[in-house]
Parts: C-alpha cells; structure tokens; sequence
C-alpha cells in the first residue's frame, strides 16, 4: 500500500506570495498536498485541533514553511512555540521572509529555524529559490520519523 505524502503548511499572509509559492512547489514535481493558511494564529489551530480545525482529522505536515511577519500571531512565536513543544519539534520550519534584519535571522535561528530564506524580490529568483527549498526538504532531505513515540524512543549514541 503506498503512503500519502505528507502536506506542506505554508504559512503566508500574502496571497501573491502563497500564489507564487505553490505554483514553485508544483513546477519542482513535488506531490506533497500544501496546505495554506494566512496567518500564524491558524498555523497553531491546524496543527493543535482547534478552533475552525477542531474536531477535524489533520495530517501532520513533513516541513512549514513559515513567514515571519504575519497578523495575529508572528512567524517567531509561531516558531518557538513548536519547538518546545516534542510532538512538532522534528517538523523542519524553514523561515521564508522578505525581512533582511539580522535581528529576525538571530532569532529565527535561537527560536529553532532549520533554514531562513529571504523571498527575492525578483519572480524568477522567488520561483527559483522556492523550488531549491521544496526539492532539498521534500525530496533530498530524509526527514526525521514524526510520531512522537518514534521520536521518544530513539536511542541514544
């Protein structure tokens, strides 16, 4: 029985961007579902069950991809908030922003980002690095077992 790929959270308030975002992904063959929402209060909603995903069956995403500056909650709350918490701690959260401040990279990275990439203004450059980032998490990177038991369980060296 072949699995289902496990979807994408893209996390971008900007509907150009999320746009532009999911056509990259599908331009680079990858068959993951992505699933968009627009801020970072949604974000935390689809992944714990509540409020408008309450009662809902959601798949635990195989990478976010996460926009720093959202309304409602931003992306570095977002972020430090699930990487304390062990059942979404193994996700890789990239960061993809149009923010250069090295403040936001700092704490990206102390917030627990596996990877920060500023969304180039240029279309092609945009669609371009959108694809490197889908092709190496989904498609080169072996992601780490997502079931909080495997996760616990692991020995270690």
């Amino acid at each position: 029985m072949k699995l289902k790929p496990q979807p994408i959270l893209l996390a971008e308030d900007n509907p150009y961007d999320a746009e532009l975002t999911i056509q990259a992904l599908k331009e680079n063959a990858i068959l993951n579902p992505i699933i968009h929402v627009s801020d970072g209060a949604e974000v935390l909603n689809y992944l714990y069950q509540t409020e408008s995903y309450q009662g809902k069956k959601t798949t635990k995403p195989i990478l976010i991809l996460l926009d720093l500056k959202m309304p409602k909650i931003d992306g570095l709350e977002v972020l430090e908030k699930l990487k304390q918490d062990l059942n979404f701690q193994p996700i890789p959260i990239i960061m993809l922003t149009s923010s250069k401040e090295e403040i936001d990279l700092i704490q990206s990275y102390k917030n627990g980002a596996n990877a920060y990439v500023v969304k180039p203004v240029d279309f092609d450059n945009f669609v371009d690095a959108v694809k490197i980032v889908g092709h190496f998490w989904c498609i080169v990177n072996e992601p780490p077992p997502l079931n909080k038991s495997d996760w616990d369980n692991a020995k270690k060296h």
